[in-house]
């Protein structure tokens, strides 16, 4: 295949995304709900036009919340465990809302331009996504992914060449599907945040 695309499934909703909380490396469950709508998902890519994805390339990240969602979906006996699918280390931020950081970072302060303290820099996430979009462009098969919402939207900026901080425009709910392929032989956005499966 000469153009492999990438698949991506942000994972279901937990009780932290429900409540805004910055959730990195605390490996947290799904809500019931979100197991629901992972299900819902999986119903979904087995149907027409997916047909399970035969062939498909299936990574995820090793937090239980993506690899509760990807085997929801029907694809964990098919999955690989990736670190690089890691969620965004937020370091002093993990756990807090928005406007909780904001009471001492300032009130303008945007994680995509102003990124956190004692957690991942900006520059080594864009290093990562740059690392899922290289090995998914070396591949000879399209490759579906499992992960977190800040890490792909940062993919999904890579793919397209853009500075990882352009992820603060790719709105990525839970359990959105998206599908980062090409047109006239660019890197393009083919599908964003598509959550047809919910509604």
């Amino acid at each position: 295949m000469a153009h492999p695309r990438m698949l991506l499934v942000r994972h279901g909703e937990t009780e932290w995304s429900r409540s805004g909380r910055h959730t990195g490396r605390t490996d947290i469950p799904l809500l019931e709900e979100g197991r629901r709508t992972a299900g819902l998902l999986g119903e979904r890519l087995h149907r027409a036009p997916w047909y399970g994805l035969p062939g498909v390339e299936v990574l995820t990240s090793p937090l239980a919340r993506a690899r509760e969602t990807c085997g929801l979906a029907g694809f964990g006996e098919r999955a690989r465990e990736w670190d690089a699918l890691r969620e965004w280390d937020y370091g002093a931020y993990e756990g807090l809302t928005t406007p909780d950081i904001r009471r001492t970072a300032g009130e303008d302060w945007q994680i995509w331009r102003d990124g956190v303290v004692d957690g991942e820099s900006l520059a080594a996430l864009a290093r990562r996504a740059d690392e899922v979009v290289d090995r998914v462009r070396a591949s000879d098969r399209d490759v579906l992914v499992f992960a977190h919402g800040h890490l792909l939207r940062a993919v999904g900026a890579r793919w397209l060449g853009e500075p990882v901080g352009h992820g603060g425009r790719l709105v990525l709910g839970p359990v959105g599907l998206s599908v980062l392929g090409w047109a006239y032989g660019a890197p393009a956005l083919v599908r964003w945040n598509d959550t047809g499966h919910l509604g």
